[in-house]
């Protein structure tokens, strides 16, 4: 997904449920802040190297591509933008490298989901807004996974946009150019994605990268055969899915709130999004690179209030020139503890599971200050349950 969806619709999921106006801003910075957060933002903030949430291009082109470099690039991709459907799914005569690519795959209404609502109970705005993006993000980002997989997340000539027209639907086959200069072409639907490279590791087998932005847009329906499913075909459809992921925010909302006591798979509030469905729909199909101007005329017809622009570096200064101890109560610093949290917990879940591909996790509660020194934070903060490399 993309600022359209984490930033301005993530803010009318808040209010929604109930959260007022600052404080639904605060949760969508923080949702949209997961796409800024990179090595070269936490650097120059001087935050924890861990705290980072995702990799510019440029950063993906310099890491390096032996074990802990890859294992680095699935910590970050797997925990906050393609969580793992199923940590245990059974593949039957597969070798066991293909099964843990196979585990990784993004889907919708997983345990992991559960664990990462359940997260962020009791803490901050900031822990909310990470949660809401990850939510997001498995919609958009179902059957692509957060590791580097040929086999896993490869397209070829067999993918279609299902475009409604007055007659009913047409299929138009999708176009994949590498000119990212050319930008893409929803008229041709003519897309720019990653080149082709026949490495099963490469950084271009990441994620969906080889369907390019596609994904990413709320207006598309599409459909491909991927490998991992027995080139069996796919029909995805955003505009359903878009709006399947904003009723389910609400919901998890509300729960984070306290205004519900439960938050399970599965579940969506529509009855609080009902009023404004056909507008939210009008604003899903409409074929469009950027839908930010409409959600945000939608925010603030709920609120009455001005949403501003996003702005990455507006809670910079303040943790800046905090005094050491007082960093983590700034804004920046409840995002990087919320951070740290996240990508501790999808990590342990997946070692526990038996697959290495995110790397080693310990338990803190069981064998003490072991691993990485930024995640020492994590156990400095009373009341958050168990922490974990």
């Amino acid at each position: 997904m993309q600022i359209d969806f984490h930033y301005y619709a993530t803010y009318c999921a808040a209010y929604l449920a109930g959260y007022p106006h600052e404080e639904s801003l605060a949760i969508a910075y923080s949702a949209q802040m997961v796409d800024c957060c990179s090595e070269t933002f936490v650097s120059k903030v001087q935050a924890p190297r861990a705290a980072v949430t995702t990799q510019q291009q440029l950063e993906l082109a310099d890491t390096r591509a032996d074990l802990l470099g890859l294992q680095n690039i699935t910590r970050i991709w797997a925990s906050f933008h393609f969580l793992p459907g199923n940590l245990y799914a059974e593949i039957p005569k597969r070798p066991r490298i293909y099964k843990n690519k196979y585990r990784l795959i993004c889907d919708v209404n997983s345990d992991l989901l559960v664990d990462t609502v359940h997260l962020a109970k009791g803490k901050s705005l900031q822990a909310a807004g990470i949660a809401m993006h990850v939510l997001a993000d498995t919609w958009a980002h179902r059957y692509f996974a957060g590791t580097p997989s040929l086999v896993i997340n490869n397209t070829d000539y067999y993918f279609f946009e299902l475009i409604a027209t007055e007659e009913g639907e047409t299929e138009r086959q999708v176009s994949f150019i590498n000119n990212p200069l050319k930008g893409d072409d929803i008229k041709q639907s003519i897309y720019v994605n990653s080149l082709y490279q026949g490495n099963e590791n490469s950084i271009m087998n990441l994620g969906h990268g080889r369907a390019g932005h596609l994904p990413d847009y709320s207006f598309i329906r599409y459909k491909y055969l991927p490998s991992w499913g027995q080139y069996a075909e796919i029909i995805k459809d955003n505009p359903a899915d878009y709006y399947s992921a904003f009723t389910q925010m609400v919901y998890a909302l509300k729960y984070l709130r306290g205004i519900t006591d439960v938050f399970e798979k599965d579940t969506y509030d529509t009855v609080s999004v009902a009023p404004w469905e056909e507008r939210i729909h009008e604003i899903l199909k409409k074929r469009q690179l950027d839908a930010s101007a409409d959600w945000k005329d939608l925010g603030e017809a709920l609120s009455g209030q001005t949403i501003p622009d996003f702005d990455q570096d507006q809670c910079q200064a303040e943790y800046m020139h905090a005094e050491r101890k007082g960093k983590d109560g700034t804004v920046l610093g409840q995002f990087i503890l919320a951070a740290l949290a996240q990508k501790s917990m999808v990590t342990n879940k997946i070692y526990k599971s038996g697959n290495r591909l995110a790397g080693i996790s310990i338990d803190y509660n069981q064998h003490g200050l072991k691993g990485i020194r930024d995640y020492f934070k994590l156990i400095e903060e009373a009341g958050r349950g168990d922490a974990h490399e």
